[in-house]
């Protein structure tokens, strides 16, 4: 795939790093991810792809637009109250990049649904979206950029267990959803961790498509905005764990 010029110029500041390059400015425009929530992380997830030159991007969310999305989820403006999210940020997207190809799908994630993106990206807010996510991440050989938020604190990790042999999956870490799980409506977030997430979430997407510097797998990367603090954590595959444990 060659570069037009009107794409050399958009993405020259890539092309300068010599981890990207040209070589990879061309992946990124052949990549096809599938995003999982478009609101407060899939939002500057799905922004810094669609900058970076993503080829074509799936975006799954069937939510609306409210006024207490705002705070956080900045793709969005007042008229847009009401109407899909989904929608709303593909066009965002597309004004961004015209040449980008974004597919809408304004329905709810969940077991059975079939993205088409060779990269899965978590930014969904509810356990059974996540372990759905998960298994089929596994199950059909695709890695999965994980993110979640709330209050101060947000993590990222990819999780690769269809991809790598010794790498876990989120079952792994998280096996069961835990007792005091909250719905995310009825916590607190501060709305710039939100995007500190996302953005790192895109950061990892790029790095796995484009192959520079070391992905996020077997790792989880914690932010504590109230401390100004960041710091990764191990993780080891369950050999026991549900979905990708030894049978």
């Amino acid at each position: 795939m060659s570069l037009t010029p009107e794409e050399l110029d958009r993405h020259r500041r890539h092309i300068l790093l010599k981890e990207i390059g040209g070589p990879g400015v061309q992946k990124l425009r052949a990549a096809h991810v599938s995003i999982i929530g478009a609101g407060a992380l899939g939002g500057p997830c799905a922004l810094y792809l669609a900058a970076a030159g993503v080829g074509r991007i799936e975006l799954w969310d069937d939510d609306r637009v409210e006024r207490s999305n705002l705070q956080r989820q900045i793709q969005f403006t007042d008229e847009e109250i009401g109407t899909l999210k989904a929608k709303g940020l593909a066009a965002r997207l597309r004004g961004m990049d015209p040449s980008l190809n974004v597919d809408v799908k304004a329905e709810r994630f969940g077991e059975g649904a079939a993205p088409a993106g060779n990269i899965l990206i978590d930014a969904s807010d509810n356990f059974p979206t996540r372990y759905a996510l998960n298994r089929l991440a596994h199950e059909t050989g695709r890695a999965m950029v994980h993110g979640a938020a709330a209050g101060w604190n947000g993590q990222v990790s990819v999780f690769a267990s269809g991809v790598q042999a010794d790498a876990p999956c989120y079952r792994c870490w998280v096996p069961e959803t835990p007792p005091d799980a909250e719905a995310c409506d009825e916590v607190g977030v501060v709305g710039a961790l939100t995007g500190m997430t996302g953005s790192a979430m895109a950061m990892e997407a790029v790095k796995l498509i484009t192959g520079a510097g070391l992905p996020l797998i077997g790792r989880v990367l914690l932010i504590n905005g109230l401390g100004g603090e960041s710091r990764t954590v191990m993780l080891r595959r369950d050999k026991a764990c549900a979905v990708c444990g030894v049978r």
